[in-house]
């Protein structure tokens, strides 16, 4: 039970951030009507679309997720532990989202949501967007060091330096969202940073261990993917 409630709460937290960015396809939050202090940030040019039809792989191996949203102007993100796909075509996620969140107003208002895959790299940002509250901490957007960023096309905002995103319409099923905080979402679209994510396989095991994703498990304690294991399938 223990556990159990370790895990809630860390799915729970939630942090306002914003930061920008420009590029041809990647716009900045800028005009977000917080008091954060705006600054620069470059995306690189390795992030790449996946394929929908192949979405599904992105979160496959159970990784710890950041979810973001966005309404009228306000941005929010949290670490959650509780998100994996459920469906091919099209591609669809579970998500379990508190009530007491910032992130699940977001989420109920605007029909969407996203979900990042984050890397060691991330580590502390990760546990801090997960534990700690706004309501407390004032500061921790600064604290926590994230990155903003936006797709050409979508609303949803983004967290830099992720090794993964997917961006999620809500489908409605208001008895498991307000009995279990249980959310389904279509996943409209898909990307990955080529540097860990090609032809639609992870490859952690070629990429520096910075990239390896995380895995919580309770009082700040995670693990990282490890080694791969391939067995025989039998195809030629």
């Amino acid at each position: 039970m223990g556990e159990r409630r370790g895990r809630v709460r860390f799915a729970r937290r939630t942090l306002q951030f914003c930061r920008c960015t420009h590029n041809a396809l990647f716009r900045c939050l800028a005009g977000s009507g917080t008091n954060h202090v705006f600054r620069g940030f470059q995306v690189d040019n390795h992030i790449r679309p996946v394929e929908l039809e192949k979405a599904y792989r992105l979160l496959n191996h159970g990784p710890t997720v950041l979810v973001s949203s966005s309404h009228e102007g306000t941005h929010n993100v949290m670490a959650a532990a509780w998100a994996c796909a459920l469906d091919f075509s099209p591609p669809k996620v579970t998500l379990v989202i508190d009530k007491m969140t910032k992130t699940r107003g977001l989420v109920e208002k605007s029909g969407y949501f996203a979900l990042q895959v984050p890397n060691l790299d991330q580590l502390q940002m990760t546990f801090d967007v997960g534990t700690q509250s706004k309501v407390f901490t004032p500061d921790k957007l600064d604290k926590a060091n994230v990155d903003l960023f936006r797709i050409d096309g979508h609303d949803s905002p983004l967290v830099a330096g992720c090794s993964a995103w997917l961006i999620c319409k809500i489908i409605p099923e208001p008895h498991n969202q307000q009995t279990y905080d249980l959310f389904i979402g279509e996943v409209v679209g898909a990307w990955a940073d080529n540097r860990v994510f090609n032809d639609g396989h992870w490859e952690f095991e070629k990429a520096d261990p910075k990239w390896r994703s995380l895995h919580y498990v309770a009082g700040g304690h995670f693990y990282t993917i490890g080694e791969p294991a391939v067995v025989d399938t039998g195809d030629e």
